[in-house]
């Protein structure tokens, strides 16, 4: 399985990158955590970033890295047409 990922702003936060996740380019993005099987343990690391080794496992599968800029659009995209 092959799918995208990206970094965005946790929802509430201030401007905190997190790794977002989708399994399908219509599908919206979703925080790495809402996906369990897909996550590996963050590293130990003060002030790391949160879903960066998720990120490497994911990368090293096939996943297509989507710039955050070109994602965050998406996202703004679609909250119009709800």
């Amino acid at each position: 399985m092959s799918g995208q990922l990206c970094w965005l702003p946790k929802f509430g936060s201030d401007g905190q990158l997190i790794l977002h996740l989708r399994l399908e380019p219509y599908q919206p993005w979703k925080p790495y955590t809402a996906y369990p099987r897909l996550c590996v343990p963050n590293y130990p690391i003060p002030g790391g970033s949160k879903g960066w080794a998720t990120c490497q496992k994911l990368l090293q599968a096939g996943w297509t890295l989507i710039p955050t800029t070109q994602a965050h659009k998406s996202v703004v995209d679609d909250s119009w047409a709800a």
